[in-house]
């Protein structure tokens, strides 16, 4: 058997040794950071905000998988999908994100949600000023964690590209929306449907015409 080491300190020294880490601080300078006037630059893969990207035309690029909600390690995630329609569509594939919210006060902002995401549609930023004075504020919901319109970008709903599929989105054919693509009416968030132009005059909507009246 192989013997072991022996311990060449007295032991009357253990003590003194344990305190040295706290000697050697006690003489350097102290490191006082003016926050919030000049705030530190953080690294490129900080974990911050969470983030809902978009395609480049404009559509969302969450599918509404939940996925993610079943990765998040502290159920701080919640998710409700729902149908795209060709008169309301809000993301190339068949479903999109109806619902989405990030519960700040329980998220411990570990990544694993956006690992688990399959259309990269959750990133997380650099952001991280996110304390508030009530819980119902750090609930974040989709409207904020959505990406803004860059140019090129129409706010959907809208139709997809002319000519491609949800395929072509995901390989990165698209890169802008098409000439003329005009945002459509959302009646699943309480948008009234625009009226055809009547032709039978001003005085009554078109909806309600009946030929040979």
């Amino acid at each position: 058997m192989a013997e072991e080491p022996k311990d060449t300190k007295p032991g009357f020294l253990n003590p003194v040794a344990g305190f040295g880490v706290t000697f050697k601080a006690m003489f350097k300078k102290r490191l006082t950071e003016q926050y919030p006037e000049q705030q530190k630059t953080t690294a490129p893969r900080f974990h911050g905000r969470h983030q809902l990207n978009r395609h480049p035309d404009g559509l969302e690029k969450c599918v509404g998988c939940e996925l993610c909600a079943w990765a998040c390690p502290a159920d701080a995630i919640y998710v409700e999908g729902a149908d795209n329609t060709e008169e309301e569509r809000y993301s190339p594939g068949e479903r999109y994100g109806r619902v989405y919210q990030i519960n700040y006060a329980r998220c411990i902002l570990c990544g694993l949600c956006i690992e688990a995401c399959p259309t990269r549609a959750l990133t997380m930023t650099n952001e991280f000023e996110l304390a508030d004075s009530s819980r119902a504020n750090l609930i974040y919901t989709k409207e904020q964690l959505l990406a803004g319109l860059e140019e090129g970008m129409v706010e959907a709903p809208h139709a997809m590209y002319p000519g491609t599929d949800e395929q072509d989105y995901y390989r990165g054919l698209v890169t802008e929306a098409a000439p003329g693509t005009e945002r459509q009416d959302a009646p699943s968030k309480g948008e009234v449907v625009q009226e055809a132009e009547s032709t039978f005059g001003p005085e009554e909507p078109a909806s309600e015409k009946v030929i040979g009246r």
